[in-house]
């Protein structure tokens, strides 16, 4: 087995992202490893042949962006007591994209998400992000299931 010394956490703040985070942070604190967490605020679909007076496109991804750095502040003060050299990431674009591309950025020895998201029709024309992360990684992948 390879060393262990970089994991990299990638969450959407969802329920089963914190279940997810639970192994990523047991992996750390054991290997001491550093812990890369990564959020991927995902492209918002081109609304502007839309009418929507109240927001401009524009804004509604800075607002998106805004709050997703917020989130991940919120998440890494709870965790950097236990992890001080934690490393916060949010990024905009294709999730799966995002992700294997931090994950050569870091070195990552293992990436950790949850499996969740899409489902049915939406996952058969979008796809998995975890899916296509497993598939496609440049490290081995823990994906954690929501429990039930």
């Amino acid at each position: 087995m390879n060393e262990m010394t970089t994991i990299l956490f990638a969450t959407d703040f969802s329920e089963v992202s914190d279940s997810a985070f639970e192994y990523a942070a047991s992996l750390a604190a054991t290997y001491n490893a550093r812990l890369v967490v990564l959020h991927v605020v995902a492209h918002q679909t081109d609304l502007r042949s839309f009418y929507v007076p109240h927001i401009s496109f524009d804004d509604l991804d800075q607002q998106v962006e805004v709050g997703a750095k917020q989130r991940m502040n919120e998440f890494c003060n709870r965790w950097r007591g236990q992890f001080p050299d934690l490393i916060a990431c949010v990024v905009t674009g294709i999730p799966q994209v995002e992700i294997l591309k931090k994950a050569l950025d870091v070195t990552a020895s293992m990436i950790v998400m949850g499996t969740h998201g899409r489902q049915g029709f939406e996952h058969f024309i979008f796809g998995s992000t975890a899916e296509g992360v497993v598939k496609t990684a440049p490290c081995p992948v823990l994906t954690v299931r929501p429990q039930s």
